[in-house]
């Protein structure tokens, strides 16, 4: 698949499955498609629900400029922070060369990196792991712990991961998300959805304290696992942070845009 056709699927996978996940958080949540500009915000304290990303290809300088613009406006107006996820590959090379300045005239700042990624990988070995047991989450108590994981792994508090994840119905229901397990403790966490004919990976995260043993890689295959034999999906994809970002390769994953997160200005 040509790079630029896999950045417009990564940005299209975004809207697709965050309509989704902030509609089952709030169903008057602002889930709207404007001119190159999707609206996906929960509104609530969990700030990875509340989002915004750029979907035209090919856009100029100009354009970027008006649409960071009108973003930030959108953001401005909520009452709790979100992200623009800005996928470059979807800029010419003008805007790249100008977003920097585009985004502090628009009274927003740099977060943090990320990597759209995605691949015909499916179906994958179901995964053994000597350490871990893998728990689907079904009840509040599981939600309760995949959230408390995103908290530690991405450092927000237990409250806002918790805002977003428990009580959902979707999430035990409509997702593959799973628990690593190293006996009682849940160590590492990954869902998958369906998202247009693709399975969507989402929400990885392990204990800061159990990184670096191969946790989250398992859960992730196990997700895509369940997923893929649940579907009948052959494709997947994902947004990667810098963290994760070596994993997934490893999986048959394939990087292609790089993604930039911005927050308003504080």
């Amino acid at each position: 698949m040509p790079a630029i056709t896999e950045s417009i699927e990564s940005a299209q996978q975004l809207a697709v499955a965050w309509r989704a996940l902030v509609l089952d958080r709030d169903a008057d949540a602002d889930v709207r498609d404007l001119p190159g500009i999707a609206v996906r915000w929960a509104d609530c304290r969990f700030a990875f629900y509340n989002c915004i990303t750029l979907t035209d290809p090919g856009t100029g300088a100009d354009l970027v400029a008006q649409r960071l613009r009108e973003t930030a406006d959108i953001m401005r107006a909520k009452k709790h922070p979100g992200f623009l996820w800005l996928f470059e590959d979807l800029l010419d090379d003008e805007a790249r060369a100008a977003l920097a300045t585009a985004a502090e005239q628009a009274g927003l700042q740099y977060a943090f990196p990320g990597r759209g990624m995605a691949g015909d990988l499916l179906p994958i070995p179901e995964p053994v792991h000597p350490d871990l047991t893998f728990v689907r989450v079904r009840t509040d108590e599981h939600l309760r712990a995949y959230a408390d994981l995103q908290s530690r792994a991405y450092g927000l508090s237990l409250e806002e991961s918790r805002d977003g994840l428990v009580g959902s119905a979707h999430w035990k229901s409509e997702m593959y998300a799973y628990l690593g397990m190293r006996g009682d403790v849940p160590v590492a966490c990954a869902a998958t959805v369906e998202a247009e004919g693709r399975l969507f990976v989402a929400f990885v995260a392990t204990d800061p304290q159990w990184q670096r043993r191969g946790y989250g890689e398992a859960v992730t295959r196990k997700a895509l696992y369940e997923g893929a034999r649940a579907t009948g999906l052959t494709r997947a994809t994902l947004h990667a942070t810098v963290a994760g970002a070596p994993v997934y390769p490893r999986i048959g994953f394939t990087p292609n845009s790089p993604i930039h997160f911005y927050c308003l200005k504080e």
